[in-house]
Order: structure tokens, then C-alpha cells, then sequence
């Protein structure tokens, strides 16, 4: 299943070199009778071709980078001599070559600016301050869980009735970031960041004071609206700074941090609640998220690209943190993106996303997964509760096989998925012929299979998932404490890794829009989640736990198709899209030209 598609063909004949000096690739023979062609055909006059054009059979085309000639003469010629060529506005700075529909870009004399400035490990120190950021939202879930029992005694309500507050959580937790997520990215990360904290702070102030039932659960919903954001916009950030190559290890990183709202979370919980009561557990809260929020405003500047382009622009108010190195000039930017702004469409636009069909059936799968995932979760207080005799401190304690698998799950698919990025771009390579120093960019590679990179383990991720669930209630019946903990940890471990790989791939196909196709990702994730938690104790009454996560185990493997579906047709989805993007795109500038 590892293999990748082919790709355009390149014939047999004799190989191109590589010539370092001159920034191109020489062919065995030069086609000097193409250049008179080309001289009699030009439309612009152009009496002296500079330029020197070869030709391969395959349709190969090479451009030097360093001859005087323009971008506007070179254009006609190109027009006129291949039909392949689709990325005109890079002829005035690189040597091309161009093979189907692919075109790779060699960097040369004339360098364009990076991705962006800021090096590695500058990049690593953003994406730990966004990653405790994002901490938050699974960390105010799960720290939750514990104080269900003492909730329901301190008001006088159901345990079911409580449980609803964790249903609220994830309705809203699912639709908040649908809203932050366009705000960020028109208005900027850091900005959005700021909104999002004061909104948790307040609400933790809120839950601290509640003295009834329903105002706890009101405070619940404005807390996970403060809160869930916080991913979509971290993403956004990743998004940002980093090329396809080298965003794997780092959205391991971040699902990796993150995911010790996971481990620790019920833990901090069950010792709050034990020695301090649960109204201490949003004192706790609010007293992190200040001093998250002020790391937000003193280290984390603004990355969002159509205002701080590659990390050069000198940044200004808001967007400029209190401790700020100002950017060498080094580097010039790139064409910024156009701005845009806020408007109720924008807020609605993302959910078109899901219309796309590579995007539906990543999302949905990964949706599926976590639902499973949601219910086994939620469940353990009840079920650990009614099979073995535990306080609130241990009830805390067992959820830790859970977050150690969430954690370890997201950090070591993060390298995987960075290893597995570079076998298929060496792959890619020899298939195409390209040079180990000639640079791939896989966003401007419609061929290029990044649905292959990032599924490339999947498959046996999904059926340790499967397995584990399956056994998972079964095996608290045997009342031996260790063995559904040890199931617990698995089920984590896949889950996470199966939600790592979607966020990169969600990331790559929207590498602009990365916090909107988040807070989509989100979105689909959490409604089918809070539905799954809304219904799960009631078909474990009826059912008992083995049948019921034995039945979900096998949704998850009737789903499985769509996995299949996205390996062998997303590129072609993507391609088709890319397609339809350019048509409309250059159907707007006729438009805007006539006007």
C-alpha cells in the first residue's frame, strides 16, 4: 500500500545532468533549430532570443535563470511553444522544468525568498507557546471528568443530567472555532488569540461563582468557546511558518503538548477535587490561562501571511509582541496575500470545505474515530465507578493510560509522518528525474502524492483501533483493573495518530486557509462526538459495555472504504479542484479587466 502513483512518463532516452554553473539541465543535444523558431514566431519583436530554449520529445522545457531578458518576452515565446507551462510568473527568477502537468522550480542565481525567515528552531519556540495554547481546550474537558460524582451531589441532580454539561461542551467546542477560525485568518493569529483567553478567563470566573445548575452549564458553553478555538489557531500558526516537508514533526509537537490536557488533566482534577472541591478546578484553570495569555502577548508574533508575509515585514501594534527581534532584510517578502475581511460568508465559507470530496471523507473517518474514541473516555468515570471501588483521586489516576497513549501517539507520528514524507518525495524524484538539489514543493505539485505521505501507516493504526475497541468492554467484566487501562492506552495511541495525520493533510490541502479547514476539522469531529457521548450510557444500560464498544468497533471498520478512497482518488480530487480554482480565478481578472 506504500507505493505511489506514477506520475507524467519520462522516456527512455538518454538522462539530463544538472549543470550547477549555468542553473539548468542539459539535454544530450541542443534543438539550435527551436531557437529559430521561436525568433520567426514571436509576436513582440523580439529580434535576439537570450534565452536557451531545449526540448525534449516528453515536452520537457528548460529556462536559464540568468539571461537579461524579461518575464513579458519570455511569456510569448512559452505561449507558443509548450501548452505545459502553467507557471509563467516565475521565469524572471528560476530555471524550470516542466513535465505534464508538474512543474519544478530550481532556485538559482536569482534565489526567491524562502517560505520563511525564521529559522527552525524559532519556529519550534512558536509552535510550544501555540501548543500550550491549545492545551487548553482538552485540558478544561478532561479536567472535568472527576468532579462529575461531587458535581451531582453538590446540586442535587442526575449524573446523567451532569453529563449533559459535557455534552454542551463539545456542541460548542465543535462550533466556536467555526467562527474564530475566519477571524483569524483575516484579522491574525495573535489578535484572535487574545479574544479567545479573555473570553476562558471570564468564563472560569463565572463557573468559580456558579450557584446553580444551569448557570454552571451556561458558563460550560462560554468556557469551550473560549477555549477550542485555540487549536484551529495554532494550526493556522503551523500553517504559516512551515512547507509540507518539515510540518509533520512539528504538528507532532503540537498534538503532542497539547495532549497532556489528556494525561494530566484528569489527574489535576481528581486531587483538586478531593482536597479543594470542584469550584477550585476554574481557579486552577483561570490561573494557566493568564499566564498562557501573557506569553501570547509578550513572545508570539503575528504570523498570519497577508500581514506578515514570510516573517520579514516589520510588524506594528497589535500584531507586534512586547519582546520583538526586528526581522532582517535579508530576505525581502513575498507577494503578500490579498487582505481580507470578516464578513458573514467568510464565517460560512469554510463549511464548503466539506462539499470537497477528499476533505469529506478525511474529516469524516477522523470524526468517526474520535466519536469511538469520546465515548470510551466518557464512560470511564461511570463504568470504573461501577466495576471497582475508587475515590475521586484515583478516579483522576486512571484516566493516565489514556493520556500517555494521546501523547506518545502524536509525538511519534509526527516523526513518522516526516519520515514518511521523505520516502515519497524520493520516490518522486526518481520517477521525475529530479535532481537531489533542485527543490520540491509539494503545494505547487498537483501530481505530487501528499494523500500517500500522510496515510502511508494508517492502515495497521486503524486495526489496533479496531481490535482494542472491540475488546475494550469486554474486558471490564473480568474486573482486572489493569486490563482495560492497558486497552485505554491503545486506543488513545491510534486515535491520536489517525487525528495527527488528518491535521497535516487538512493543513496541506488548505495550507492558507489552515485555521478555517481546522475549525471545520473540529467541527466535524465534535458534533458527531457529542452525540456519541449524549447516547453512549444509555446503550451501556441496555446493552451492557462489551456488545456496545463492540458494535462501534465495527462502524469504524465498515468505515474504512473511505480511507481506500482517498489514497487512490484524492489527488485526482485535488487536482480537479486546483483546476476549477484557476478557471474561476482567471474568469475574475477577465471580469475585473473589462470592468
Amino acid at each position: 500500500m506504500d507505493s505511489v502513483n506514477p506520475g507524467p512518463v519520462i522516456d527512455d532516452k538518454p538522462s539530463s545532468t544538472f549543470n550547477q554553473s549555468r542553473g539548468v539541465l542539459e539535454q544530450p543535444q541542443t534543438l539550435s533549430s527551436q531557437h529559430e523558431d521561436l525568433n520567426t514566431s514571436s509576436q513582440r519583436g523580439d529580434e535576439a532570443i537570450n534565452a536557451s530554449l531545449e526540448s525534449r520529445p516528453n515536452g520537457i522545457f528548460i529556462i536559464e535563470p540568468n539571461h537579461p531578458r524579461t518575464r513579458d518576452s519570455f511569456e510569448g515565446d512559452i505561449e507558443r511553444s509548450t501548452e505545459f507551462f502553467d507557471d509563467k510568473e516565475r521565469l524572471d527568477s528560476s530555471a524550470v522544468t516542466s513535465s505534464a502537468n508538474s512543474v519544478y522550480v530550481a532556485k538559482q542565481e536569482l534565489e526567491e525568498p524562502p517560505y520563511h525567515i525564521f529559522s527552525m528552531a524559532k519556529k519550534r519556540q512558536l509552535v510550544y507557546i501555540v501548543s500550550l495554547a491549545g492545551l487548553f481546550s482538552p485540558l478544561s474537558s478532561n479536567i472535568y471528568f472527576p468532579a462529575l460524582k461531587e458535581i451531582s451531589t453538590d446540586f442535587n441532580v442526575s449524573l446523567s443530567l451532569v453529563s449533559l454539561t459535557v455534552t454542551v461542551y463539545m456542541i460548542v467546542q465543535g462550533l466556536a472555532p467555526s467562527f474564530w477560525g475566519p477571524i483569524s485568518d483575516t484579522k491574525g493569529r495573535r489578535i484572535t488569540f487574545m479574544g479567545t483567553f479573555i473570553v476562558y478567563l471570564a468564563s472560569n470566573i463565572g463557573l468559580a461563582f456558579s450557584d446553580n445548575f444551569a448557570t454552571l452549564m451556561v458558563f460550560r458553553a462560554i468556557q469551550a468557546a473560549g477555549s477550542a478555538a485555540t487549536i484551529a489557531i495554532g494550526a493556522g500558526v503551523i500553517g504559516d511558518i512551515t512547507t509540507p516537508k518539515e510540518r509533520g514533526g512539528l504538528i507532532g509537537i503540537f498534538g503532542g503538548i497539547r495532549m497532556l490536557g489528556q494525561s494530566v488533566g484528569p489527574v489535576f482534577g481528581g486531587i483538586i477535587t478531593q482536597y479543594l472541591g470542584f469550584r477550585a478546578i476554574f481557579w486552577f484553570l483561570f490561573g494557566l490561562g493568564a499566564l498562557a495569555l501573557l506569553l501570547i502577548v509578550v513572545l508570539l508574533p503575528e504570523t498570519l501571511r497577508s500581514l506578515a508575509g514570510n516573517g520579514s515585514i516589520i510588524l506594528k501594534g497589535i500584531h507586534r509582541p512586547l519582546y520583538y527581534v526586528q526581522p532582517s532584510t535579508e530576505h525581502p517578502s513575498q507577494e503578500l496575500p490579498t487582505k481580507k475581511n470578516v464578513t458573514v460568508s467568510s464565517v460560512i465559507a469554510p463549511l464548503k470545505f466539506l462539499l470537497e470530496k477528499d476533505v469529506f471523507v478525511t474529516l469524516f473517518f477522523g470524526a468517526i474515530i474520535y466519536t469511538v474514541w469520546s465515548m470510551v473516555t466518557s464512560s470511564t468515570t461511570a463504568l470504573f465507578s461501577e466495576h471497582f471501588d475508587l475515590n475521586n483521586l484515583e478516579l483522576g489516576l486512571i484516566f493516565l493510560p489514556n493520556g500517555a497513549g494521546c501523547i506518545s501517539g502524536s509525538y511519534l507520528t509526527g516523526y513518522l509522518m516526516d519520515y514518511n514524507y521523505k520516502v515519497v518525495e524520493s520516490r518522486y524524484r526518481k520517477q521525475h528525474n529530479i535532481p537531489a538539489d533542485i527543490q520540491i514543493k509539494a503545494n505547487e505539485l498537483l501530481d505530487f502524492p501528499i494523500e500517500v505521505a500522510r496515510m502511508r501507516n494508517i492502515w495497521w493504526i486503524v486495526i489496533v483501533f479496531v481490535v482494542t475497541t472491540a475488546l475494550y468492554g469486554y474486558s471490564l467484566n473480568l474486573e482486572i483493573i489493569a486490563l482495560p487501562l492497558v486497552l485505554q492506552f491503545f486506543i488513545a495511541y491510534t486515535a491520536t495518530a489517525v487525528f495527527s495525520s488528518n491535521s497535516a493533510l487538512i493543513i496541506d490541502l488548505y495550507p492558507g486557509k489552515s485555521a478555517s479547514a481546522t475549525a471545520v476539522n473540529n467541527l466535524s469531529r465534535c458534533l458527531l462526538g457529542a452525540a456519541g457521548v449524549a447516547v453512549v450510557q444509555l446503550i451501556i444500560d441496555a446493552l451492557g459495555s462489551g456488545v456496545t464498544f463492540l458494535i462501534f468497533a465495527g462502524i469504524t471498520f465498515a468505515c474504512t472504504p473511505l480511507l481506500m478512497l482517498e489514497w487512490y482518488h484524492g489527488g485526482r480530487w485535488r487536482s480537479e479542484r486546483a483546476e476549477k480554482l484557476k478557471k474561476k480565478e482567471e474568469a475574475k481578472r477577465a471580469t475585473d479587466l473589462e470592468g
